[in-house]
């Protein structure tokens, strides 16, 4: 894929190196065009930031509602991804800047407080005198909506068949991925451009009605695998991994491999806007059954959501968008613009209780550590993250059903000249 996008931009490889060039110079003049400015939708904080330091008086009661279980799994996998990227990568929180070695060595030392299993109070004591905590300025109502996926399990084939007639495409041999930044540091650390070339046009990638339209398109994208239902499909995008059980109880993994480039747009949204589920009771369960129950409209509400994403068959996982494994209960997706990636977090929100399925209110509040180990196309701005549930039937209940709001903060180790108030 690389080699294809460079050969685009080398001087004389004629075709449509011209209409690339003219696109870059185009965009660049623009300055700003590819989302230089704030994440659509942040509501920053007073002081313009999407995290918000707080005075120690000001920090939360920390306390595992979990019982630190699985907690020391995700903290090792997010050392992992530290361990991958250059000590002086930065990343910041608030007004703040930390060097990828500092945050490191932050979750080092909060892991080697919890091997002497420390109690309600001893944790909060050490946070208040070795850690900085920042917390999320949210939504405009100053919250932070968390939500669930999981891992799903859905039927599939490796071949096609009358049973089974929806492929997971892999990631098409004309997509491609163009750098600006290549042509011009105020790109540097933005996203790159998905498109594809049209005799001398160069043009958005295909949308997802038009990739449901395109007769050929297994020509550009060899299918993985293939579905028994079409629903399954669309949530298999929106969870971004899964497991697909073929004929003869096999398990095969199937991860995020890639998107056509297309904006996210929310079908849960849409339907709330088409007065066709009630806010209160928005779910991923609520669209499913709407889905099923209107067959009819399946194409007006799925192709609402131009983005389409692209899969390939991969060993363990699920994996986040920092490559490391996902810990059920412990890794959150958040908008990667905003928040570290890797970070220590504790979120306060109520889980999904089986036992109480509704209302909603019912549900008791709980707190814990989780890791910032994803990202997804839904999750954007400081009031939005996403919790991974696991898999199974428990995770898919929870992530179904979860759709509450709560607090989310994150900690990073005091400096050692950083005073004990402020």
């Amino acid at each position: 894929m690389e080699n294809r996008v460079m050969a685009l931009f080398r001087p004389g490889s004629g075709g449509p190196v011209a209409a690339v060039w003219a696109l870059v110079l185009v965009l660049i003049c623009l300055g700003g065009f590819l989302g230089c400015g704030p994440s659509k939708g942040m509501r920053p904080g007073e002081e313009g930031f999407p995290l918000k330091k707080l005075k120690p008086r000001q920090y939360p009661r920390f306390e595992d509602s979990l019982g630190f279980k699985d907690l020391c799994t995700s903290l090792e996998n997010s050392l992992t991804y530290f361990s991958r990227v250059p000590k002086g990568r930065t990343y910041t929180l608030g007004r703040e800047v930390y060097p990828a070695g500092h945050m490191a060595r932050s979750i080092e030392v909060f892991r080697d407080f919890l091997a002497g299993s420390p109690s309600v109070k001893e944790l909060n004591s050490f946070i208040k005198k070795k850690f900085i905590v920042y917390e999320s300025v949210g939504n405009p109502d100053h919250e932070v909506l968390f939500t669930g996926y999981f891992e799903p399990v859905y039927e599939g084939s490796l071949s096609p068949g009358p049973e089974f007639e929806w492929p997971l495409f892999s990631l098409p041999s004309d997509l491609l991925k163009i750098d600006l930044s290549l042509f011009s540091d105020r790109y540097k650390g933005h996203k790159s451009l998905t498109a594809r070339v049209d005799g001398n046009r160069v043009l958005p990638y295909f949308t997802r009605e038009e990739i449901n339209l395109l007769k050929d398109f297994s020509a550009r994208a060899e299918p993985v695998i293939w579905l028994k239902d079409r629903v399954d499909r669309f949530f298999l995008e929106v969870q971004g991994s899964g497991r697909i059980r073929v004929p003869g109880g096999e398990e095969i993994r199937v991860h995020y491999a890639g998107s056509n480039g297309n904006p996210y747009r929310s079908v849960g949204r849409y339907l709330i806007d088409q007065e066709e589920i009630l806010k209160e009771d928005m779910s991923m369960a609520a669209i499913r059954n709407w889905l099923e129950a209107n067959p009819l409209r399946m194409d007006e509400v799925l192709h609402h959501n131009p983005s389409f994403v692209f899969f390939q068959q991969e060993e363990g996982g699920p994996y986040g968008s920092i490559g490391v494994e996902l810990t059920p209960l412990r890794s959150i997706a958040t908008d990667h613009k905003l928040f570290p990636w890797g970070g220590l977090g504790f979120m306060m929100a109520a889980l999904p209780d089986p036992e109480f399925p509704a209302p909603r209110d019912q549900w008791a509040p709980a707190s814990f550590f989780v890791m910032n180990q994803d990202t997804g196309g839904a999750i954007r701005g400081p009031g939005r993250a996403d919790l991974f549930c696991g898999s199974g039937t428990l995770a898919e209940f929870t992530a179904g059903n979860m759709n509450t709001p709560g607090r989310l903060f994150f900690l990073v180790l005091a400096q050692p000249d950083s005073p004990g108030d402020f």
